[in-house]
């Protein structure tokens, strides 16, 4: 238990750092876009290049763990949708909204601290190709489901090219596909290059856990909707209990990758949540009250999670 603590406490300590910080300073929103920009753009990109560069190629195409965890998301996705289809009387933008509270783990900001500060290097390839390939699915299917909920007005190949640039621009997905191709082609960066990339992958995980504090702060608290705590139990509890299963079941997978699945799916859920619905106009509010209150029982149950893979509570293989 003392390990957990000691993992578990620099991590959220860093969360609550940031939810301190905007609580006792009211400095505006506006102020926390240039961290943000350094996290998203800069920090994170670097120590997503630097780790996939430094990985065999072999390792980087394995398309069974990739199969096996997007599937996992998308029927945690499913899970959560029915639940908003019944919570919402068949509102199909309300129950998009709340089937990405109850799938979209927050992968960007959470996740390679998390996984590398419990697993080390080699948590490194599997949170890249969760994060790509998590991402990709859930940029799909969030507008397809808008679409055809009639919040869309776009027309379908409109729609369609919207989704394959919020892709192939976020520059996460760049820096993953940049360091595939670094490892295909086995490049060793200058000295002085190398040098600045461990810079910047050294800040990733601390800027961007307080800034996702922040975050959490600045966002307003919203009406809680009964339907919460069953989509937030979804989120922490089931998805990763289904990535788990499916990964054993497939079996063959080192035990690292699969306790990687494991911790990146008990994630509470994503800050773009609140974006998209901003973005749609749909279940603002009350997808604010999920990621504050996801974030905050999180606490415990990834803590819990943590307890289990580092006690072999947990099967790995």
């Amino acid at each position: 238990m003392e390990k957990v603590i000691s993992l578990a406490l620099p991590f959220f300590g860093l969360i609550f750092l940031g939810v301190a910080a905007g609580k006792i300073r009211k400095i505006p929103a506006a102020g926390l876009e240039w961290m943000r920009f350094f996290v998203i753009y800069i920090a994170l990109p670097a120590l997503f290049f630097r780790l996939l560069a430094q990985t065999p190629i072999e390792e980087l195409t394995n398309i069974a763990y990739v199969s096996a965890t997007t599937f996992a998301t998308y029927c945690a996705f499913a899970i959560a949708f029915l639940v908003g289809i019944l919570a919402s009387r068949g509102n199909i933008p309300e129950a998009t909204i709340q089937a990405l509270v109850g799938s979209y783990s927050n992968i960007g900001y959470m996740g390679p601290g998390l996984t590398l500060a419990v697993l080390g290097q080699s948590a490194a390839v599997p949170t890249a190709l969760i994060f790509c390939f998590d991402n990709i699915l859930l940029f799909t299917l969030a507008p397809l489901m808008m679409a055809i909920g009639g919040t869309e007005d776009e027309p379908p190949l409109k729609t369609a090219l919207t989704v394959l640039q919020r892709i192939f621009t976020h520059p996460f997905i760049i820096a993953t596909i940049a360091g595939v191709l670094a490892a295909a082609v086995e490049y060793q960066p200058p000295q002085a290059l190398d040098t600045l990339l461990t810079f910047l992958s050294n800040a990733a995980a601390p800027c961007a856990l307080f800034a996702m504090g922040v975050t959490v702060t600045l966002q307003p608290m919203g009406r809680i909707p009964l339907e919460l705590p069953v989509v937030l139990f979804v989120k922490l509890i089931v998805h990763p209990i289904i990535i788990l299963t499916l990964l054993l079941w497939i079996g063959g997978f080192d035990p690292a990758w699969v306790a990687t699945a494991v911790l990146m799916a008990c994630l509470p859920p994503a800050a773009n949540v609140f974006v998209i619905a901003q973005q749609y106009g749909v279940y603002v509010q009350r997808a604010s009250s999920a990621i504050l209150i996801g974030t905050i029982v999180s606490t415990a149950t990834v803590t819990a999670f943590m307890y289990a893979i580092t006690n072999d509570i947990l099967p790995m293989r």
